[in-house]
């Protein structure tokens, strides 16, 4: 099925039918999820920065303090 045919049908669908939807397709996502595939920079940089946080030395931030700070930035 095309792509334009399956907006036309959910377009169809009432609010509650379509968040059922999503929820069914963030599952079958999350379902291959084991099959997508991860760029080697990008496995590197989690090792680098897993490596951090069990040594200590990653600065963490709680997401609190993360709010305000961009809250302050963008007064």
């Amino acid at each position: 099925m095309s792509s334009d045919k399956i907006k036309q049908e959910i377009s169809k669908l009432n609010l509650a039918e379509k968040l059922l939807l999503v929820e069914d397709v963030w599952d079958s996502i999350a379902q291959s999820n084991s099959e997508l595939p991860m760029p080697e920079w990008q496995k590197r940089e989690l090792d680098k920065r897993y490596k951090e946080f069990k040594s200590g030395t990653q600065n963490l931030h709680d997401l609190q303090s993360v709010h305000e700070e961009i809250k302050n930035k963008y007064k």
